[in-house]
């Protein structure tokens, strides 16, 4: 009998020990993976573990052997998984292992802006104090978390696990309904309200289509303008080309993000350009820390011994 080949095609993007499936089985290893070598490297293999690349409808079909797809992350945007539905392609994803690294980041990024923490830092290596006719600068506006509101976009583990260090930092929580929503479910706020009361919005859901653009032009008016934005969950989320400009305006105040629509970006990327004022761009990092990346590979890794025993297991497909 045959075992079932598994091939790992961004092994790179997991820099911890890769544990083996306990089921017999054949692994290769591919450190990275081009697009246009996908279909080469995954030709025969019964599962496949990949991160972020594109396992679209069209790949999918040349794969008549694939059976099961274990993502290592938590959004599953980049897998067709309609297609894999119909092909009885099994699709597991990875849950709860950033519930603690991600709302930390969350929290000292909404700290940085409101705190003006950046600038003041330059402020200090440019030469700035030590010029200063006082003992120390304060010009800069900075604002407590204490007291404030903050939006949460998208209640899952993320989300709860930002909530609960807000709530131990004295902010106000305040739970943003699904946009577009028709009726507004106990404890949360419709949409825009939730937005227009916000001192912070924390963005926590999952992309797709519902959510693909959430943030545009439209919802950046209803802000107040000394609010500020983070989104530690896709970079699709936002109107990129929006954010920037309701940055430049003064629209809102401020912005901190650890994710774009494109990674890696290219230099032309909206965001990219230096004339944006207070925003912070952290390279897609807020998740690896080394204990939330060991706990990621091994539950991939555990997804898929789940289904070579005939047990699949976290499957979104």
């Amino acid at each position: 009998m045959t075992v079932p080949r598994v091939v790992s095609l961004e092994t790179a993007s997991l820099p911890v020990t890769l544990k083996r499936p306990a089921a017999p089985h054949e692994w290769i290893d591919h450190a990275t993976t081009p697009a246009d070598e996908v279909v080469v490297r995954l030709a025969g293999a019964r599962v496949a573990l990949v991160n972020k690349t594109v396992l679209s409808a069209a790949i999918l079909e040349k794969l008549p052997e694939l059976r099961m797809v274990s993502v290592s992350a938590t959004g599953t945007d980049n897998v067709d998984l309609a297609t894999c539905r119909a092909r009885g392609i099994v699709v597991s994803n990875v849950r709860g292992y950033a519930a603690d690294t991600v709302p930390e980041h969350a929290l000292m990024l909404m700290m940085a802006l409101r705190r003006n923490l950046l600038a003041y830092v330059d402020d200090v290596r440019s030469g700035r104090w030590s010029r200063a006719a006082s003992f120390g600068l304060f010009d800069r506006p900075v604002a407590d978390l204490c007291g404030a509101t903050l939006t949460v976009v998208g209640r899952g583990s993320l989300g709860d696990g930002l909530i609960r260090r807000a709530e131990a930092l004295g902010m106000r929580v305040v739970l943003a309904e699904r946009k577009g929503a028709s009726q507004v479910r106990d404890g949360y706020m419709a949409f825009h309200d939730a937005l227009r009361v916000a001192d912070v919005v924390s963005l926590h859901c999952p992309l797709n289509a519902e959510t693909r653009l959430l943030m545009g032009a439209a919802e950046f008016a209803c802000m107040q303008p000394t609010a500020v934005l983070i989104n530690t969950a896709r970079g699709g989320l936002v109107d990129e080309p929006a954010l920037a400009e309701a940055l430049r305006s003064g629209r809102i105040a401020g912005a901190a993000t650890d994710v774009l629509s494109q990674e890696p970006p290219p230099p032309g990327h909206p965001l990219l350009a230096p004339d944006i004022p207070n925003l912070i761009i952290t390279p897609h990092m807020a998740w690896s820390s080394r204990a939330a990346i060991q706990r990621l590979a091994d539950s991939a890794v555990d997804n898929i011994d789940a289904y070579l025993r005939g047990e699949p297991i976290n499957r979104v497909a």
